[in-house]
Formats: C-alpha cells, sequence, structure tokens
C-alpha cells in the first residue's frame, strides 16, 4: 500500500512525500523554529503560497541548486525566473499536475509582496494550494484571513487534510480557523503559522477547543521536524 508522508519543517513549511517530494514554502533560513539545514532539502517540486519572505524563503537557493520546478502565481513567477529559476506559474482556480501531485491554486485573503534591497517588488495574490497525492488531498491554505468562500474549497476538493494558520495579527487566530475548520469538513485539521515569533505566538491547544466546539474533525498538533503517515 502507497503512504502519503507529511513532514512539517517549521512555520509554514511542509513536505509532501508520495513517490516524490513537494516542499512548501520553504523558510529555512532566518527561521528560529526550523531545525533541517537548506543543504538537507532536495525536493522535486517547490509550492510558493505568496511573496513574503517567510514564505518564499530559501526557495531561489533550493530551486537552482536541485533544478527543481517552483509552482506558483504568475506574478511571482516571473520574478523567479528572473532570478534563473524553473517554474510553473499559475493563478486562482488553475490545475497542473507535476511530479505526480495534482496541484490547485486556491484563494486566500492575504497580501504578497517582495522585499529586495529595500524595494518592495508586486508578488501577484497570495494563494492557498490543493495537492492531491494518489488518493489523499492536502489543502494548505497559506496565509489568510477568514472569507466565505473557503467553504467552496470543502465542495469542490473535498480535502482530507487542512492545514490552517492560526497566529493571529497577519491571519486567522485559533477561533477564525476552527471556523474555517468547520466549513472544510477535513478528516484531519493541522494548524502552523504560529509561536515562530512574538508577534504570532499562540497556545495551539486553544484551536483544539475551538475546533471541538464547531467540528468533529480530528486536530493534530505536529512538533517541528514529526512527520504523519497518511494511508493511501
Amino acid at each position: 500500500m502507497n503512504k502519503v508522508r507529511l513532514t512539517w519543517l517549521g512555520h509554514s513549511c511542509f513536505e509532501i512525500m508520495y513517490k516524490k517530494k513537494i516542499l512548501i514554502d520553504p523558510f529555512i533560513t532566518g527561521n528560529p523554529a526550523a531545525t533541517v539545514s537548506v543543504s538537507e532539502l532536495e525536493p522535486d517540486v517547490i509550492a510558493v503560497t505568496h511573496g513574503h519572505r517567510d514564505h518564499l524563503g530559501d526557495t531561489v537557493e533550493i530551486a537552482r541548486r536541485t533544478g527543481c520546478k517552483v509552482v506558483c502565481i504568475h506574478e511571482l513567477s516571473q520574478y523567479l525566473r528572473s532570478k534563473d529559476v524553473l517554474t510553473e506559474g499559475m493563478n486562482i482556480g488553475g490545475r497542473i499536475n507535476i511530479g505526480g501531485f495534482d496541484v490547485t491554486m486556491t484563494d486566500a485573503c492575504h497580501s504578497s509582496s517582495i522585499d529586495e534591497s529595500g524595494r518592495t517588488i508586486d508578488g501577484g495574490k497570495a494563494a492557498g494550494f490543493v495537492i492531491r497525492a494518489g488518493n489523499v488531498s492536502i489543502y494548505h491554505a497559506g496565509d489568510t484571513g477568514l472569507f466565505r468562500d473557503i467553504g467552496l474549497i470543502s465542495e469542490l476538493y473535498s480535502p482530507d487534510v487542512a492545514i490552517v494558520p492560526i497566529g493571529g495579527r497577519y491571519t486567522m487566530d485559533a477561533r477564525d480557523a476552527a471556523l474555517a475548520v468547520r466549513m472544510l469538513q477535513p478528516k484531519i485539521a493541522i494548524p502552523m503559522h504560529y509561536n515562530t515569533y512574538e508577534r504570532i505566538k499562540q497556545d495551539p491547544h486553544i484551536f483544539v477547543s475551538c475546533v471541538k466546539k464547531v467540528s468533529d474533525t480530528d486536530v493534530v498538533l505536529m512538533d517541528v521536524n514529526e512527520s504523519i503517515i497518511l494511508q493511501v
């Protein structure tokens, strides 16, 4: 039986392994939560939700070294191409198959820009991804506030796993994320984007309690560098 391995590398960075590896938002350098080094990462594909440095992170270095393609929104792909990175540009609602993964780009309620040498560059729109590996569908929300149409992601893609930010201030907090889980109706919910910095410090057990009040979804609190196996 084939299995999907999901590993949390800290903040919003996850690796999905199913025959090949897709790495999401590889923020390692400068990430106080990260326990791996950039040189250890050998993805076949990188997916980037938006251009903020805590998500774009080490994308350029990893993609150049490995030769892997980066999946991201069109404007960000144009920027990355100027850095000699191979890209697959997309936009909201688009779907591609890459590296054996079906990748759909979803909406997110957030900003996106790239900070380069003191200049702010347009990064297009922030996004999320629904990634299907075999028979398992994983929704990575990226950075987002709560928005009503998040329920359409459940209707269209029926994610088995929903990875949602709970840090507040820049994204949903625990209560809003629990409402997102209620609308998404996944089997498993995993919180991310919290406790990396003081400004997004949160007790994830509050998220667990909030989800229990509104949903039958199981919440999995992962440790950094922990992997879970999802049966296909």
